[in-house]
């Protein structure tokens, strides 16, 4: 038992560490941007007149474009991920990440030999982008590993993939200040150690079959019950039923049941009294959203405003995030005026993002915890807004930089929050699916990012201000829409709710 318990330590440790080198390192492309246009990545799409070392419009664009395609893949990829997942199981998963970890390298490698035949730069951080959902989906599971200690284990996985894109901010220090001749196929040559350290992982102590699905851990995670609505191994329930008289009322009828006939036949599972007590509590402490869609199928819930209201808002927050990274580096040297405050914010940006995750996480915990969703969903709402607003600003530093130590606490809260509403109010039955494919959606849009900056270079003439108020009014309008349905849906339920009965069954 303790050889089996010291395998999972070391099974969690080490997708803590590769998460860490590869989950979502294309989100460092703010600090691997100035490497590339230093090692003239692009510079032959410019005016032989524009010098070396300069940017032109044309190589901006074009590096942009790397990163508009990569975030579309990684949100795209969620989707057939978690299916291939449940189908062949983590392993298969991450020995398919390392795969395209290797190619992605050897296009960095050879980029040189491979520019006749196709964009070996392009090609390369599309396929990091796609490796990262492989790699990281396929260790949730690893969640389950220590049931009791499941959120730490997934605060860690998550800790560690919003820290990776740090990666790329150590690269770029070692490149500038210290290792000048470290170029770009040096560097993945380097790096080819991360596949091969995941190959070796998954071929010898990882699991072949997942401790639990996505869905499994998306309820262990709510409610604090296993799949079958009972405590998990080793759980007293002191954690979701602090009471001790009811706590052991509760788990006496619960033992009852276990005596009562199979009815795993029926088309859907009886639910038990535990499951029925704590989605009770659930429901009030979440303001009568927990539970709303649950039992629908995904169709149904697809077709909801619960579903494509959330959705909209999703579209816009996920490009104005994604549209910033590319772009954070000229935004602010317009809106500033100083190439030199625009490159001390940049540096800034490119330490707080990686950092932000990891500081913001255990907030984000407790705030999901003691507020009711649509507070919480305000308050999302809000600071979107403001960073919007901050971002309008023109020539102070001081309101440049407050926009951006949101923006980096902001992009873990909005996952986790959109990820949190997705499993209250669909279910964890349809919650792979229905989310995964919330994901997908806001992916392909995405890529609107590259005809925003282009209007940006072109239209514009630079300056961001048209683009970035255009994005705030559509945050605003969404989130009040949003807002005003939940309120009404609510306002037009029983007020006075209870409890459902321990008899109750799900038909």
């Amino acid at each position: 038992m303790a050889t089996t318990k010291t395998l999972r330590y070391a099974q969690v440790a080490c997708a803590c560490v590769w998460c860490l080198f590869s989950a979502g390192i294309v989100f460092g492309f703010a600090a691997l941007k100035p490497i590339l246009i230093s090692e003239g990545v692009y510079h032959e799409l410019c005016d032989p007149k524009d010098g070396d070392g300069l940017l032109c419009t044309a190589q901006d664009l074009k590096l942009n474009f790397i990163f508009a395609l990569s975030a579309t893949v990684t949100n795209i990829m969620a989707l057939p991920v978690g299916k291939i997942l449940d189908m062949y199981g983590p392993r298969v998963s991450g020995i398919i990440g390392s795969g395209l970890l290797f190619l992605a390298c050897g296009n960095f490698i050879s980029a040189k030999h491979l520019a006749s035949i196709w964009d070996p730069y392009l090609v390369g951080y599309t396929l990091l982008a796609i490796a990262g959902p492989f790699v990281f989906i396929s260790c949730f599971q690893l969640a389950n590993s220590f049931p009791q200690k499941s959120g730490t284990i997934l605060a860690l996985l998550t800790g560690s993939f919003d820290s990776s894109s740090a990666l790329f901010l150590i690269y770029r220090l070692l490149y500038q200040n210290w290792y000048p001749n470290l170029h770009v196929s040096r560097f993945f040559t380097l790096y080819l150690i991360v596949p091969l350290f995941i190959l070796a992982c998954q071929l010898t102590i990882m699991p072949h079959s997942s401790y639990k699905t996505v869905n499994h851990i998306a309820k262990i995670a709510v409610e604090g019950l296993d799949e079958n609505g009972r405590l998990i191994e080793g759980d007293t329930g002191s954690g979701i039923i602090p009471d001790e008289q009811e706590r052991q009322s509760l788990i006496a009828i619960e033992n009852e049941e276990d005596t009562l006939p199979d009815t795993s036949t029926r088309p859907q599972r009886r639910k038990s009294v535990l499951e029925t007590y704590v989605e009770d509590k659930l429901q009030k402490k979440s303001g009568g959203i927990f539970g709303v869609l649950h039992g629908k199928s995904a169709s149904e819930q697809i077709k909801s405003p619960w579903f494509y209201l959330m959705l909209l808002f999703a579209l816009v927050a996920m490009l104005r995030i994604n549209y910033f990274i590319a772009t954070v580096r000229t935004q602010e040297e317009y809106l500033l005026n100083d190439a030199a405050l625009a490159l001390k914010l940049n540096s800034i940006f490119d330490m707080l993002l990686p950092l932000g995750g990891v500081v913001s996480i255990p907030f984000i915990g407790l705030l999901l915890d003691h507020t009711d969703t649509l507070s919480t969903l305000t308050i999302l709402f809000t600071t979107s807004i403001a960073i919007g607003i901050f971002g309008l600003i023109p020539n102070s530093f001081t309101w440049n930089l407050i926009g951006i130590v949101l923006l980096v606490v902001y992009r873990p809260f909005y996952y986790t929050v959109v990820s949190d509403y997705s499993s209250k109010v669909f279910g964890f039955d349809t919650f792979g699916t229905v989310y995964g494919l919330l994901s997908c959606i806001c992916g392909i849009f995405n890529m609107s990012q590259n005809l925003l900056d282009k209007w940006t270079h072109t239209t514009f003439d630079m300056n961001p201000f048209p683009i970035n108020l255009m994005l705030v009014i559509l945050t605003l309008f969404f989130s009040l829409t949003l807002t005003f349905y939940i309120r009404s849906q609510i306002l037009r339920k029983p007020k006075n709710g209870r409890a459902l009965p321990p008899n109750y069954q799900t038909i």
